[in-house]
Protein backbone atom coordinates (compact mmCIF):
# COMPACT_ATOMS: atom_id res chain seq x y z
CA UNK A 1 0.00 0.00 0.00
CA UNK A 2 1.56 3.54 -1.09
CA UNK A 3 1.67 5.64 2.51
CA UNK A 4 2.85 8.43 0.61
CA UNK A 5 1.01 11.39 2.59
CA UNK A 6 0.84 13.48 0.34
CA UNK A 7 -1.04 11.13 -2.20
CA UNK A 8 -3.77 10.12 0.19
CA UNK A 9 -6.64 11.73 2.55
CA UNK A 10 -6.02 12.17 6.39
CA UNK A 11 -9.65 10.96 6.33
CA UNK A 12 -8.88 8.09 4.35
CA UNK A 13 -5.80 7.10 6.23
CA UNK A 14 -7.77 6.98 9.26
CA UNK A 15 -10.24 5.14 7.69
CA UNK A 16 -8.04 2.28 7.10
CA UNK A 17 -6.91 2.35 10.93
CA UNK A 18 -10.12 2.06 11.89
CA UNK A 19 -11.08 -0.33 9.99
CA UNK A 20 -7.94 -2.62 10.53
CA UNK A 21 -7.17 -2.50 7.04
CA UNK A 22 -3.33 -0.64 7.76
CA UNK A 23 -2.03 -0.38 11.66
CA UNK A 24 -1.78 2.84 13.14
CA UNK A 25 1.74 1.22 13.94
CA UNK A 26 3.01 1.25 10.35
CA UNK A 27 1.52 4.67 9.56
CA UNK A 28 3.68 5.96 12.37
CA UNK A 29 6.63 3.65 11.56
CA UNK A 30 6.32 5.42 7.77
CA UNK A 31 6.45 8.74 9.06
CA UNK A 32 9.58 8.26 11.57
CA UNK A 33 11.06 6.50 8.57
CA UNK A 34 9.99 9.45 6.22
CA UNK A 35 11.74 11.89 9.28
CA UNK A 36 15.26 9.71 9.23
CA UNK A 37 15.34 9.66 5.41
CA UNK A 38 14.45 13.02 4.63
CA UNK A 39 14.37 15.84 7.63
CA UNK A 40 18.18 15.61 7.96
CA UNK A 41 18.48 17.55 4.48
CA UNK A 42 14.91 20.04 5.39
CA UNK A 43 15.55 20.49 9.21
CA UNK A 44 11.27 20.46 9.47
CA UNK A 45 12.01 18.97 12.98
CA UNK A 46 13.43 19.64 16.06
CA UNK A 47 13.09 17.04 18.39
CA UNK A 48 11.29 13.50 17.49
CA UNK A 49 10.23 10.84 19.83
CA UNK A 50 9.88 7.59 18.19
CA UNK A 51 9.25 5.39 21.25
CA UNK A 52 6.65 7.73 22.58
CA UNK A 53 5.19 8.12 18.84
CA UNK A 54 5.10 4.00 18.53
CA UNK A 55 3.84 3.42 22.28
CA UNK A 56 0.59 5.85 21.10
CA UNK A 57 0.23 3.83 17.46
CA UNK A 58 0.12 1.00 19.63
CA UNK A 59 -2.27 2.46 22.13
CA UNK A 60 -4.19 3.12 18.72
CA UNK A 61 -4.07 -0.33 17.28
CA UNK A 62 -5.67 -2.45 20.63
CA UNK A 63 -8.61 0.06 20.56
CA UNK A 64 -9.43 -1.24 16.89
CA UNK A 65 -8.76 -5.21 18.00
CA UNK A 66 -10.81 -4.42 21.21
CA UNK A 67 -13.64 -3.18 18.79
CA UNK A 68 -13.30 0.53 19.96
CA UNK A 69 -13.14 3.49 17.45
CA UNK A 70 -10.11 5.19 18.36
CA UNK A 71 -11.87 8.63 16.63
CA UNK A 72 -11.44 10.31 13.30
CA UNK A 73 -7.52 11.04 13.37
CA UNK A 74 -6.83 7.72 14.41
CA UNK A 75 -3.00 6.95 13.75
CA UNK A 76 -2.46 9.67 12.25
CA UNK A 77 1.29 11.22 12.48
CA UNK A 78 1.18 14.75 13.72
CA UNK A 79 4.13 17.40 13.61
CA UNK A 80 3.63 20.34 16.67
CA UNK A 81 4.96 23.58 16.05
CA UNK A 82 7.69 24.81 18.75
CA UNK A 83 5.38 27.37 20.09
CA UNK A 84 3.27 24.70 21.51
CA UNK A 85 2.80 22.36 24.37
CA UNK A 86 2.83 19.30 23.39
CA UNK A 87 3.25 16.51 26.60
CA UNK A 88 6.52 15.28 26.51
CA UNK A 89 8.49 16.92 25.00
CA UNK A 90 10.20 20.64 25.24
CA UNK A 91 8.93 23.78 23.73
CA UNK A 92 11.97 25.58 23.11
CA UNK A 93 10.35 28.28 20.98
CA UNK A 94 13.66 28.32 18.82
CA UNK A 95 15.58 30.73 21.33
CA UNK A 96 18.66 30.89 23.20
CA UNK A 97 17.87 33.54 25.68
CA UNK A 98 14.72 31.85 27.05
CA UNK A 99 15.20 28.95 28.93
CA UNK A 100 12.79 26.28 27.78
CA UNK A 101 12.21 24.20 31.18
CA UNK A 102 11.30 20.61 31.36
CA UNK A 103 8.98 18.84 29.32
CA UNK A 104 5.30 19.95 29.02
CA UNK A 105 3.10 17.59 31.32
CA UNK A 106 0.29 18.74 29.13
CA UNK A 107 -1.08 19.20 25.68
CA UNK A 108 -2.49 22.26 24.64
CA UNK A 109 -5.74 22.45 23.28
CA UNK A 110 -5.57 21.78 19.82
CA UNK A 111 -2.27 19.14 20.59
CA UNK A 112 -4.82 17.75 23.02
CA UNK A 113 -8.19 17.75 20.64
CA UNK A 114 -6.22 16.24 17.92
CA UNK A 115 -4.83 13.07 20.12
CA UNK A 116 -8.11 12.84 21.72
CA UNK A 117 -9.04 12.32 18.22
CA UNK A 118 -6.55 9.67 17.83
CA UNK A 119 -4.01 11.14 16.07
CA UNK A 120 -0.24 10.53 16.85
CA UNK A 121 2.33 13.39 17.91
CA UNK A 122 5.84 12.45 16.88
CA UNK A 123 7.85 15.53 17.31
CA UNK A 124 8.00 19.17 17.19
CA UNK A 125 8.67 21.19 14.47
CA UNK A 126 10.82 24.44 13.70
CA UNK A 127 10.27 27.52 13.42
CA UNK A 128 11.40 31.39 14.11
CA UNK A 129 12.40 32.74 17.62
CA UNK A 130 8.76 33.16 18.87
CA UNK A 131 7.78 32.99 15.55
CA UNK A 132 8.53 37.09 14.60
CA UNK A 133 9.46 36.43 11.16
CA UNK A 134 8.66 34.86 7.70
CA UNK A 135 11.64 32.91 7.63
CA UNK A 136 12.25 29.73 9.42
CA UNK A 137 15.61 30.06 11.34
CA UNK A 138 16.35 30.48 14.81
CA UNK A 139 19.69 30.45 17.00
CA UNK A 140 18.80 27.61 18.91
CA UNK A 141 17.94 24.87 15.89
CA UNK A 142 19.45 26.87 12.81
CA UNK A 143 17.68 26.74 9.67
CA UNK A 144 14.80 24.73 7.93
CA UNK A 145 14.90 24.19 4.08
CA UNK A 146 12.30 24.12 1.34
CA UNK A 147 11.63 20.82 0.08
CA UNK A 148 10.67 21.96 -3.54
CA UNK A 149 14.36 24.24 -3.60
CA UNK A 150 16.71 23.66 -0.44
CA UNK A 151 18.62 26.72 -1.04
CA UNK A 152 15.07 28.51 -0.47
CA UNK A 153 13.13 29.16 2.97
CA UNK A 154 10.01 27.23 3.27
CA UNK A 155 8.33 30.43 5.26
CA UNK A 156 7.17 31.00 8.41
CA UNK A 157 6.83 31.34 11.04
CA UNK A 158 5.27 27.60 10.92
CA UNK A 159 7.82 26.89 8.58
CA UNK A 160 8.99 23.21 9.80
CA UNK A 161 4.77 22.07 9.86
CA UNK A 162 4.70 23.15 6.28
CA UNK A 163 8.14 21.58 5.37
CA UNK A 164 7.24 18.23 7.06
CA UNK A 165 4.37 18.12 5.45
CA UNK A 166 5.55 18.84 1.63
CA UNK A 167 8.38 16.71 2.20
CA UNK A 168 5.94 13.94 3.13
CA UNK A 169 6.98 13.35 6.62
CA UNK A 170 3.74 14.20 8.37
CA UNK A 171 0.10 14.32 7.25
CA UNK A 172 -0.82 17.22 9.78
CA UNK A 173 0.78 19.11 11.32
CA UNK A 174 -0.11 22.21 14.12
CA UNK A 175 0.67 25.70 13.01
CA UNK A 176 -0.48 29.41 14.47
CA UNK A 177 -0.90 32.88 12.12
CA UNK A 178 -0.10 36.08 13.89
CA UNK A 179 0.66 37.44 10.34
CA UNK A 180 0.93 35.32 8.13
CA UNK A 181 2.26 32.34 9.75
CA UNK A 182 0.09 29.78 8.23
CA UNK A 183 -0.51 31.52 4.77
CA UNK A 184 3.16 32.14 3.82
CA UNK A 185 4.74 28.81 4.51
CA UNK A 186 1.57 26.91 2.56
CA UNK A 187 2.16 29.40 -0.31
CA UNK A 188 5.81 28.76 0.14
CA UNK A 189 5.62 25.18 0.23
CA UNK A 190 2.50 24.14 -2.16
CA UNK A 191 -0.26 23.56 0.66
CA UNK A 192 -3.87 24.87 1.25
CA UNK A 193 -3.24 26.81 4.70
CA UNK A 194 -6.42 27.92 6.36
CA UNK A 195 -6.24 30.23 9.19
CA UNK A 196 -9.57 30.05 10.85
CA UNK A 197 -11.34 33.34 12.89
CA UNK A 198 -9.66 34.22 15.89
CA UNK A 199 -11.45 31.51 18.43
CA UNK A 200 -12.16 29.29 16.32
CA UNK A 201 -9.72 27.12 18.05
CA UNK A 202 -8.91 27.65 21.12
CA UNK A 203 -5.57 29.45 22.49
CA UNK A 204 -6.08 28.81 26.47
CA UNK A 205 -4.62 26.76 28.94
CA UNK A 206 -2.60 28.26 32.38
CA UNK A 207 -0.44 31.24 30.29
CA UNK A 208 -2.47 33.79 28.55
CA UNK A 209 -1.64 33.58 24.32
CA UNK A 210 1.82 34.65 23.25
CA UNK A 211 0.34 37.17 20.60
CA UNK A 212 -3.23 37.76 22.12
CA UNK A 213 -5.62 39.16 19.42
CA UNK A 214 -3.40 38.75 16.54
CA UNK A 215 -2.62 34.84 16.64
CA UNK A 216 -4.81 31.95 15.59
CA UNK A 217 -3.94 28.50 15.86
CA UNK A 218 -4.70 25.64 13.73
CA UNK A 219 -3.85 22.64 11.92
CA UNK A 220 -1.63 22.26 8.39
CA UNK A 221 -2.03 19.53 5.91
CA UNK A 222 -1.50 19.36 2.43
CA UNK A 223 -5.26 19.90 1.11
CA UNK A 224 -8.22 21.63 2.19
CA UNK A 225 -10.04 18.76 3.02
CA UNK A 226 -7.10 17.21 5.30
CA UNK A 227 -7.27 20.90 7.02
CA UNK A 228 -11.14 20.42 7.69
CA UNK A 229 -11.42 17.05 8.80
CA UNK A 230 -8.74 18.36 11.92
CA UNK A 231 -10.50 21.26 12.06
CA UNK A 232 -13.73 19.42 12.68
CA UNK A 233 -12.16 18.00 16.16
CA UNK A 234 -10.54 20.75 17.20
CA UNK A 235 -13.02 24.09 16.63
CA UNK A 236 -15.27 24.84 19.97
CA UNK A 237 -15.18 27.14 23.11
CA UNK A 238 -12.57 26.72 25.74
CA UNK A 239 -13.69 28.03 28.98
CA UNK A 240 -9.95 29.10 29.69
CA UNK A 241 -10.05 31.18 26.11
CA UNK A 242 -11.53 34.54 26.17
CA UNK A 243 -12.13 34.68 22.48
CA UNK A 244 -12.92 31.16 22.12
CA UNK A 245 -16.25 31.35 19.91
CA UNK A 246 -19.20 28.94 20.27
CA UNK A 247 -18.79 25.44 18.43
CA UNK A 248 -20.24 25.94 14.90
CA UNK A 249 -23.16 24.97 13.99
CA UNK A 250 -22.60 22.41 10.99
CA UNK A 251 -19.69 19.75 10.55
CA UNK A 252 -17.19 21.74 8.60
CA UNK A 253 -16.45 18.77 6.14
CA UNK A 254 -20.07 19.25 5.10
CA UNK A 255 -19.22 22.04 3.43
CA UNK A 256 -16.97 20.49 1.33
CA UNK A 257 -19.96 17.60 0.18
CA UNK A 258 -20.21 20.61 -2.97
CA UNK A 259 -17.05 22.96 -2.77
CA UNK A 260 -17.93 26.02 -4.58
CA UNK A 261 -17.20 29.64 -4.70
CA UNK A 262 -19.41 32.82 -4.73
CA UNK A 263 -20.96 33.58 -7.58
CA UNK A 264 -18.95 37.37 -7.14
CA UNK A 265 -15.66 37.62 -5.88
CA UNK A 266 -13.66 40.74 -5.40
CA UNK A 267 -9.96 40.67 -6.86
CA UNK A 268 -7.53 42.62 -5.06
CA UNK A 269 -4.09 42.38 -6.85
CA UNK A 270 -2.22 44.85 -4.58
CA UNK A 271 -4.46 45.77 -1.81
CA UNK A 272 -3.51 49.23 -2.97
CA UNK A 273 0.17 49.38 -1.12
CA UNK A 274 1.69 46.20 -2.09
CA UNK A 275 4.12 46.16 -4.85
CA UNK A 276 3.67 42.62 -6.44
CA UNK A 277 6.40 40.07 -8.31
CA UNK A 278 5.11 39.90 -12.45
CA UNK A 279 5.17 35.80 -12.12
CA UNK A 280 3.38 36.05 -8.72
CA UNK A 281 0.52 38.07 -10.29
CA UNK A 282 0.59 36.07 -13.85
CA UNK A 283 0.20 32.97 -11.84
CA UNK A 284 -3.03 34.51 -9.51
CA UNK A 285 -4.62 35.83 -12.82
CA UNK A 286 -4.62 32.17 -14.57
CA UNK A 287 -6.29 31.22 -11.24
CA UNK A 288 -8.45 33.20 -11.52
CA UNK A 289 -9.24 32.99 -15.83
CA UNK A 290 -10.26 29.29 -14.43
CA UNK A 291 -12.58 30.85 -11.59
CA UNK A 292 -14.51 33.15 -14.86
CA UNK A 293 -14.52 30.06 -16.68
CA UNK A 294 -16.46 28.09 -14.33
CA UNK A 295 -19.12 30.76 -14.25
CA UNK A 296 -17.95 32.98 -11.10
CA UNK A 297 -17.76 36.95 -11.94
CA UNK A 298 -14.50 39.11 -10.40
CA UNK A 299 -14.61 42.06 -9.19
CA UNK A 300 -11.31 44.31 -9.42
CA UNK A 301 -10.39 46.55 -6.84
CA UNK A 302 -7.36 48.24 -7.14
CA UNK A 303 -7.10 50.21 -3.33
CA UNK A 304 -8.71 48.71 -0.78
CA UNK A 305 -6.69 49.82 1.85
CA UNK A 306 -5.41 53.54 2.34
CA UNK A 307 -2.00 52.50 3.07
CA UNK A 308 0.03 49.29 4.35
CA UNK A 309 -1.03 49.10 8.05
CA UNK A 310 2.43 47.26 8.44
CA UNK A 311 3.41 49.46 11.91
CA UNK A 312 0.04 48.82 13.40
CA UNK A 313 0.84 44.85 13.14
CA UNK A 314 4.86 46.05 14.70
CA UNK A 315 2.79 48.03 17.77
CA UNK A 316 1.07 44.98 18.00
CA UNK A 317 3.44 42.07 17.69
CA UNK A 318 6.33 43.33 19.06
CA UNK A 319 4.69 44.62 22.01
CA UNK A 320 3.90 41.24 22.43
CA UNK A 321 7.49 39.79 21.79
CA UNK A 322 8.46 42.70 24.43
CA UNK A 323 6.20 40.80 26.96
CA UNK A 324 8.18 37.64 26.29
CA UNK A 325 11.73 38.92 26.32
CA UNK A 326 11.12 41.83 29.19
CA UNK A 327 13.14 39.84 31.98
CA UNK A 328 16.14 39.29 29.92
CA UNK A 329 16.98 42.61 28.52
CA UNK A 330 19.94 44.13 30.00
CA UNK A 331 21.21 40.72 30.99
CA UNK A 332 23.97 38.44 29.20
CA UNK A 333 21.16 36.25 27.38
CA UNK A 334 20.01 39.14 25.03
CA UNK A 335 22.65 38.63 23.30
CA UNK A 336 21.49 34.93 22.30
CA UNK A 337 18.37 36.83 20.90
CA UNK A 338 17.63 36.79 17.18
CA UNK A 339 18.87 40.63 16.36
CA UNK A 340 15.75 41.80 14.44
CA UNK A 341 13.42 40.37 17.02
CA UNK A 342 16.03 42.51 19.19
CA UNK A 343 15.56 45.25 17.16
CA UNK A 344 11.78 45.28 16.89
CA UNK A 345 11.60 44.28 21.02
CA UNK A 346 13.70 47.75 21.71
CA UNK A 347 11.56 49.73 19.41
CA UNK A 348 8.11 48.43 21.10
CA UNK A 349 9.63 49.52 24.09
CA UNK A 350 9.55 53.14 23.61
CA UNK A 351 5.98 53.10 22.65
CA UNK A 352 2.97 54.58 25.10
CA UNK A 353 -0.08 52.81 26.06
CA UNK A 354 -1.24 55.69 23.93
CA UNK A 355 0.27 53.68 20.54
CA UNK A 356 -1.12 50.99 21.82
CA UNK A 357 -4.95 51.77 21.45
CA UNK A 358 -4.32 53.77 18.65
CA UNK A 359 -3.20 50.40 17.01
CA UNK A 360 -6.59 48.88 18.22
CA UNK A 361 -8.89 51.77 16.59
CA UNK A 362 -6.37 51.21 13.60
CA UNK A 363 -7.64 47.56 13.39
CA UNK A 364 -11.65 48.63 14.09
CA UNK A 365 -10.79 51.10 10.71
CA UNK A 366 -9.56 48.54 8.43
CA UNK A 367 -12.30 46.13 9.44
CA UNK A 368 -15.12 48.58 8.68
CA UNK A 369 -13.24 48.96 4.53
CA UNK A 370 -14.21 45.18 4.50
CA UNK A 371 -17.57 45.41 6.18
CA UNK A 372 -18.16 47.89 3.02
CA UNK A 373 -16.45 45.37 0.60
CA UNK A 374 -18.26 42.23 1.51
CA UNK A 375 -21.51 44.41 0.97
CA UNK A 376 -20.94 43.64 -2.67
CA UNK A 377 -18.95 39.86 -2.81
CA UNK A 378 -18.38 37.59 -0.25
CA UNK A 379 -15.06 36.72 -0.95
CA UNK A 380 -11.61 39.02 -1.37
CA UNK A 381 -8.63 37.35 -3.41
CA UNK A 382 -5.11 38.57 -3.57
CA UNK A 383 -1.71 37.39 -3.67
CA UNK A 384 -0.60 35.53 -0.58
CA UNK A 385 2.91 36.73 -1.03
CA UNK A 386 4.43 39.67 -3.18
CA UNK A 387 7.57 37.44 -4.51
CA UNK A 388 8.11 33.32 -4.47
CA UNK A 389 9.60 31.77 -1.53
CA UNK A 390 13.35 33.61 -0.96
CA UNK A 391 17.14 32.26 -0.95
CA UNK A 392 17.66 31.65 2.40
CA UNK A 393 20.98 33.66 1.15
CA UNK A 394 18.86 37.24 1.78
CA UNK A 395 18.60 36.62 5.73
CA UNK A 396 15.05 36.90 5.30
CA UNK A 397 14.05 39.51 2.91
CA UNK A 398 12.46 38.66 -0.50
CA UNK A 399 13.08 39.56 -4.03
CA UNK A 400 9.70 41.23 -5.96
CA UNK A 401 10.32 42.29 -9.70
CA UNK A 402 14.00 41.75 -9.56
CA UNK A 403 14.42 43.48 -6.00
CA UNK A 404 15.74 42.65 -2.61
CA UNK A 405 12.28 43.20 -0.43
CA UNK A 406 12.38 42.73 3.65
CA UNK A 407 8.64 42.63 3.58
CA UNK A 408 7.62 40.69 0.10
CA UNK A 409 4.87 39.68 2.57
CA UNK A 410 2.71 42.73 2.63
CA UNK A 411 -0.91 40.80 1.56
CA UNK A 412 -1.03 38.47 4.93
CA UNK A 413 -1.06 40.65 7.83
CA UNK A 414 -4.06 43.07 7.34
CA UNK A 415 -6.24 39.88 8.15
CA UNK A 416 -4.04 39.22 10.98
CA UNK A 417 -5.04 42.81 12.15
CA UNK A 418 -9.20 42.23 11.31
CA UNK A 419 -9.53 38.72 12.79
CA UNK A 420 -10.68 37.43 9.47
CA UNK A 421 -10.85 34.30 8.21
CA UNK A 422 -8.29 33.43 5.37
CA UNK A 423 -6.83 30.70 3.12
CA UNK A 424 -3.96 30.51 0.64
CA UNK A 425 -4.12 27.64 -1.84
CA UNK A 426 -1.65 26.99 -4.52
CA UNK A 427 -1.56 28.20 -7.85
CA UNK A 428 1.42 26.85 -9.74
CA UNK A 429 5.29 27.00 -9.76
CA UNK A 430 7.18 30.22 -10.59
CA UNK A 431 10.27 29.84 -12.74
CA UNK A 432 12.44 28.69 -9.55
CA UNK A 433 10.34 25.59 -9.18
CA UNK A 434 8.66 27.00 -5.62
CA UNK A 435 4.99 27.32 -5.50
CA UNK A 436 2.85 30.42 -5.42
CA UNK A 437 -0.13 30.86 -3.82
CA UNK A 438 -3.36 33.03 -3.65
CA UNK A 439 -5.20 34.39 -0.80
CA UNK A 440 -8.75 33.82 -0.10
CA UNK A 441 -9.76 36.11 2.38
CA UNK A 442 -14.05 35.87 4.16
CA UNK A 443 -16.30 38.42 6.03
CA UNK A 444 -15.89 37.99 10.10
CA UNK A 445 -16.59 34.43 11.45
CA UNK A 446 -17.84 33.22 7.75
CA UNK A 447 -14.90 30.57 7.82
CA UNK A 448 -17.07 28.15 5.74
CA UNK A 449 -17.38 30.10 2.93
CA UNK A 450 -13.38 30.25 2.81
CA UNK A 451 -13.07 26.69 3.37
CA UNK A 452 -15.92 25.92 0.53
CA UNK A 453 -14.17 28.35 -1.67
CA UNK A 454 -10.20 27.26 -1.24
CA UNK A 455 -11.54 23.50 -2.44
CA UNK A 456 -13.54 24.45 -4.76
CA UNK A 457 -10.01 27.04 -6.31
CA UNK A 458 -7.74 23.71 -5.64
CA UNK A 459 -10.26 21.71 -7.97
CA UNK A 460 -10.15 24.91 -10.37
CA UNK A 461 -6.84 25.54 -10.86
CA UNK A 462 -5.50 21.11 -10.18
CA UNK A 463 -2.00 21.05 -9.21
CA UNK A 464 -1.07 17.92 -8.20
CA UNK A 465 2.36 18.04 -8.60
CA UNK A 466 4.54 16.89 -5.10
CA UNK A 467 8.00 18.60 -3.87
CA UNK A 468 11.02 16.54 -5.54
CA UNK A 469 12.46 15.93 -2.40
CA UNK A 470 13.63 12.61 -0.87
Amino acid sequence: MDLDFRLRRVQDLAADVRRGRLSAREVVGHALARIDAVDPSVGAFVAVDGDRAMDAASTVDAAVAAGRDPGPLAGIPVGVKDLEDAAGFVTARGSLALDPGPPAERSSALVARLVAAGAVVVGKTNTPELGHKADCDNPRFGPTSNPWAPERTPGGSSGGSAAAIAAGMVPLATGSDGGGSIRIPAACCGLTGIKPSLGRVPSGGQAPPDWMDLSTRGPMAYRASDVVAALDVVVGPDPSDLRSLPHPDVRWADALVEPALPARVAWSPTLGYAPVDPEVRQACERALHALEAAGTEIMVVDRLFDEDPLETWLVLSATYNLRSLAHVRGTPAWEQVDPLLAASVEWAAGLSTLDLVRAQDDCHRLNLRLVSLFRDVRLLLTPTTAGVAPPRSLGGAGEVDGQVDVNWVRFTYPFNLTRSPAASVCVGLGASGVPIGMQLVGPQHADLVVVRAAAALEAAVGFDRTAPVG
